[in-house]
């Protein structure tokens, strides 16, 4: 990076500069703890027996130590290529109308909680609004050192109880949102996309007003006619920059899709591997008539429900990888 013509290619200096966040993510926090360990010995020589403030302070800082170790040997966990990458993360209601979008309204703003708490970024892709409250569907990018390995434990469906804030009688309702997440991944000689195999159509994006409504038709959506597989992108300026965005998006789907077929071939091969199927319902957020939020593949459970809906999923996340890995 010191070189004086880094910058002059504009996309490899960035490849390079994202590559270095990754690696300083693992080896930064490593030489910390290691210092943090070598000045706790050297102070533990120095503190008196009887000086209690001393050894109190010393105390609080072995345990953040011992998180800060803790920390390290999870991410021992991230042994799949594509964990430090980006990920895409899509959210699409249920059936149920406005209850269902609603709920999927909720749990684009928990996630995009959850990335500004991880110093992730979001570039949106793609929001499609209910037709009367919520969104029926959203696709974005968080973007982060390590985002599609904590974030691809949230795959599956996702399971809402509560007293219903559109129904005048007050009844209780259940509602379904399924959220898909995977890597972006850069070209991969596994995944070809020809141009004849594409179709590519063009619209006027719509939105909330303002800067979101385009007065030209510079939305695409892109249909991959093989696998049927059909994303889109309206959030940037210009028709070329969704369609790159788009690219990116089917890309990182057609890989998904291969890796999901070779894991399918290893399970006749060799017996089935427990893993999450699209459709599966890994959780449960229940606001009536108690309340809690409980992971049906871990049996996590709080019942800080409100917590967990501003972003706080360390937990059940951090559960599932532990268990998950440790059966692979």
């Amino acid at each position: 990076m010191a070189a004086a013509d880094f910058w002059d290619c504009q996309s490899e200096a960035q490849t390079t500069v994202e590559r270095l966040k990754i690696l300083k993510k693992v080896v930064e926090p490593w030489h910390h703890a290691d210092r943090a360990c070598a000045d706790l010995v050297e102070f533990l020589d120095m503190v008196d027996e009887n000086q209690i403030e001393s050894l109190k302070d010393l105390a609080v800082d072995v345990q953040k130590v011992r998180q800060e170790v803790e920390n390290l040997e999870f991410q021992r966990l991230f042994t799949d290529p594509f964990d430090p990458n980006n990920a895409i993360i899509s959210i699409n209601a249920g059936a149920g109308g406005t209850e269902a979008c609603d709920w999927a309204q909720m749990l684009f703003r928990m996630y995009t909680r959850y990335c500004e708490q991880h110093d992730q970024k979001i570039q949106m892709i793609d929001l499609m609004e209910g037709e009367g409250a919520g969104i029926k569907s959203a696709t974005f990018i968080a973007q982060g050192p390590y985002a599609y390995g904590y974030l691809k434990a949230e795959s599956g469906v996702h399971r809402l109880v509560r007293i219903s804030p559109f129904d005048a009688n007050k009844r209780r309702h259940t509602s379904f949102a399924s959220v898909d997440v995977i890597a972006e991944v850069e070209d991969t000689p596994e995944v070809e996309i020809k141009e004849a195999d594409l179709r590519i159509d063009a619209y006027r994006a719509g939105g909330a007003g303002g800067q979101h409504v385009n007065k030209t038709s510079s939305a695409i959506r892109i249909t991959h006619i093989p696998t049927g597989i059909v994303v889109q992108c309206q959030n940037e300026r210009s028709q070329g920059q969704n369609k790159a965005v788009a690219m990116k998006v089917l890309r990182a789907r057609l890989y998904e899709r291969y890796r999901q077929e070779q894991e399918s071939e290893l399970a006749r091969k060799y017996g089935p591997k427990k893993k999450i199927e699209w459709g599966s319902q890994i959780r449960s957020y229940v606001f009536h008539p108690y309340s809690m939020v409980k992971d049906h593949r871990t049996d996590v459970e709080t019942s800080n429900v409100q917590a967990v809906m501003d972003g706080d999923l360390d937990e059940f996340i951090h559960v599932y990888l532990k268990q998950h890995v440790s059966k692979i």
